[in-house]
């Protein structure tokens, strides 16, 4: 069967070169039908995250009538329906509820624990996800997430055209903030009640997003270009909590072995990487009407991103210093330029290269441990379609 992450609608999950990844591996087969058989459907878990989103949202709105009868100034929808908006129905891939049904699955889940604690993790990420997202948008200035026009973008206009008084970018950020630590306060309250071990977890989960996007902020400012800084700045706000932590959470979920949490979390520190790097290619060269976001955003701010770090050892050192050193400035026009210097100078192919690399140290990591052999079938899928993804 096809991996349950492709079969959902607008996934974003397409194997280019006829279904044939660049690392030699192939698309899951539709006649490999019997692999997952012993295991409960991710599709299931999938249902039951957002039936546990809807209650969320149902739950919220009713106390936000309670509270308040009357809708707030200025704004066209309320948070509850804002939020709504963003979660309901699926608009994202549900990457992370999908590794974590996997970390549950290949840890035995099925076989010997209850659910509850997998759906309530599952849409407490699905929330947490949004929480980064929405102050994502605002650290970067984004207009467009997901083909949509931005919560502070949204906000400011509404505040604009309402003839609102005093700053409509301020206006429009103080909303933004605050529809995200709603949606911060609704996944802590799902976490809050699942097992000590996974409460620890979510809390780690939650510093290391905090802190890696901390030095992504920094770095920019100071125009950071270290490679080994770039790559510990895309494991701490990108690889970790979208692979690496839904999966420890998923295998907790399933009372896991030590073993067979380090061997999830070796798969899951390559995997995540991999992730992180096809992002960075995705931001430079991807192509907006599949990733719903602008291209080039990171060039125009300066992010440390392993690409950037790359590009600033390859390109020639005048090139470079123009465009990346302590006096460059990228602008809206020579995005262009540097784009094409930098697949010129051989960064593309590179880390193309790496994202082989860490898909194969992923797939690695699965062999020996007591796991789930139709779930290591499924995450060895669920590599390919991720690293080579083109959304």
């Amino acid at each position: 069967m096809t991996s349950q992450v492709s079969m959902q609608a607008g996934s974003g999950f397409v194997l280019p070169h006829g279904g044939r990844s660049p690392a030699g591996g192939v698309a899951p087969d539709p006649a490999d039908a019997g692999r997952v058989s012993a295991l409960q459907s991710p599709a299931h878990t999938l249902a039951r995250t957002d039936e546990l989103l809807e209650q969320v949202c149902e739950r919220l709105e009713a106390q936000w009538r309670e509270r308040s009868p009357e809708p707030p100034d200025v704004l066209t929808d309320d948070f509850p329906q804002l939020l709504r908006a963003w979660l309901l129905p699926t608009a994202g891939k549900r990457l992370r509820p999908v590794m974590c049904h996997w970390g549950w699955a290949a840890a035995h889940g099925p076989d010997r624990a209850a659910a509850d604690d997998l759906v309530a993790m599952c849409a407490a990420l699905e929330l947490v996800h949004l929480f980064a997202l929405v102050h994502d948008d605002v650290m970067d200035r984004s207009d467009s997430r997901r083909g949509r026009t931005t919560t502070h973008v949204e906000a400011a206009r509404a505040h604009v055209s309402a003839g609102g008084l005093g700053d409509p970018t301020l206006f429009g950020d103080s909303i933004a903030i605050l529809l995200g630590d709603l949606a911060l306060n609704e996944a802590w309250d799902l976490a809050a009640g699942c097992a000590p071990p996974l409460r620890r977890a979510w809390s780690d989960m939650l510093r290391e997003l905090v802190q890696g996007q901390l030095l992504d902020v920094t770095g920019a400012a100071a125009r950071r270009r270290d490679l080994e800084r770039a790559r510990r700045v895309a494991r701490l706000k990108s690889g970790a909590y979208t692979v690496q932590r839904p999966l420890h959470l998923g295998a907790l979920a399933a009372g896991a072995e030590p073993d067979v949490l380090a061997a999830l979390d070796v798969y899951g520190t390559h995997l995540g990487e991999a992730f992180a790097l096809r992002d960075d290619i995705l931001g430079v060269w991807g192509d907006p009407a599949r990733t719903g976001k602008p291209v080039g955003d990171d060039l125009l701010s300066g992010k440390p991103t392993v690409l950037l770090a790359e590009a600033r050892e390859a390109l020639p050192p005048d090139v470079a210093e123009q465009h990346l050193g302590e006096q460059g400035v990228v602008t809206p026009d020579t995005v262009p330029v540097l784009q094409e210097l930098m697949r010129e100078a051989g960064v593309l192919d590179r880390t193309e290269q790496r994202i082989t690399t860490e898909v194969r140290l992923a797939c690695e990591a699965l062999d020996g441990a007591d796991l789930e052999p139709g779930a290591v079938a499924e995450l060895r899928s669920l590599a390919e379609l991720i690293a080579w993804r083109d959304s």
